[in-house]
């Protein structure tokens, strides 16, 4: 890698270049990330404390935040710092890390959601069947793929952009280390790694959005037959992870299944999947759900308790 690049550091573009957008920015993008972390440490740390919340749709939520949080955590925290800098670098090992985060975290989560919309089919159109089906191994093995699949995704393109030469510009039009901008600033003609990483990306957002829609439609279809009541619980039930899986996955088709031709806008694009998506999550899972509010609910009175009682241990149930 040393023989092949002389290029030992990146300088990043970031999102503006004018001062004042910056500073707002900051602000901004602080506030976000802020957000971001606090709403899915909230979902992670309800979910594993309440006993109520064992089911396989809250063991595969409390992985999605987790996700969120690494994934978003990979980029923001550089991204606001360099809001306040003359100079945006990063390291050649940096600049990898950060890539080879952000596409593990990112694949991990697209998994995780098309998981999550499996789980949503058997719980509604095969009821009956659900507990059986769906048991803790199940989760756990479904769960541990995901991360698996995000893990080689993220090895493949990491090693395909590590292995091109850098001898000579270093200005990456971005505010983080992606694939498609490194591949502008190779010394070499990266056509076909341009195509294995199209291919790599776009195959798995395809094949995984063609299993949500599917999915959902046959939820849709089984619905005729419920009542007016079934049909709403379904429904609001499957809501929260329609729109999760609308935010994510419109954007990051958007980029990945295409060739890169405008880095520009792609940069701005990504702030939506990268930074936003994150942050709404957590807001979308809990206020549309009554069983989280109620255990968050009981696990703030129990916080109160114990910190007006340090002495006594009270349990709620």
């Amino acid at each position: 890698m040393e023989n092949a690049s002389s290029v030992k550091e990146f300088i990043l573009l970031g999102l503006s270049k004018n001062q004042g957008v910056q500073k707002i920015c900051f602000v901004v993008f602080l506030f976000f990330y802020i957000v971001t972390v606090a709403g899915n440490l909230l979902i992670v740390v309800t979910v594993v404390s309440s006993q109520r919340l064992n089911s396989p749709m809250y063991f595969f939520l409390c992985h999605l935040s987790i996700a969120d949080l690494c994934y978003s955590s990979v980029t923001a925290p550089k991204m606001i710092a360099d809001f306040l800098v003359e100079k945006k670098t990063i390291s050649f090992g940096g600049c990898m890390a950060q890539l080879f985060g952000f596409h593990f975290f990112g694949c991990a989560e697209i998994f995780i959601l098309t998981v999550m919309a499996y789980d949503r089919y058997f719980a509604i159109c095969r009821p009956l069947h659900y507990t059986s089906l769906m048991t803790r191994r199940v989760c756990g093995w479904m769960v541990m793929g995901s991360w698996v699949g995000g893990f080689v995704h993220s090895l493949v393109q990491t090693l395909i952009t590590v292995s091109l030469p850098f001898c000579g510009p270093n200005k990456i039009d971005h505010y983080f280390c992606d694939v498609h901008p490194l591949l502008q600033l190779a010394c070499t003609n990266t056509y076909v790694a341009g195509i294995i990483v199209v291919a790599n990306s776009g195959m798995i957002t395809l094949v995984s959005f063609f299993i949500l829609v599917t999915s959902y439609i046959v939820i849709l279809f089984s619905l005729k037959r419920r009542t007016s009541e079934g049909r709403y619980k379904a429904l609001s039930t499957c809501g929260s992870h329609i729109t999760v899986v609308i935010l994510f996955f419109g954007p990051c088709t958007f980029t990945y299944i295409r060739p890169s031709s405008n880095l520009s806008e792609d940069k701005r694009v990504a702030v939506f999947y990268n930074v936003i998506t994150p942050m709404l999550n957590p807001l979308i899972y809990t206020l549309r759900n009554e069983e989280m509010k109620s255990a968050m609910r009981k696990l703030w009175n129990r916080k109160i308790t114990s910190s007006m009682h340090p002495c006594t241990v009270r349990k709620v149930v």
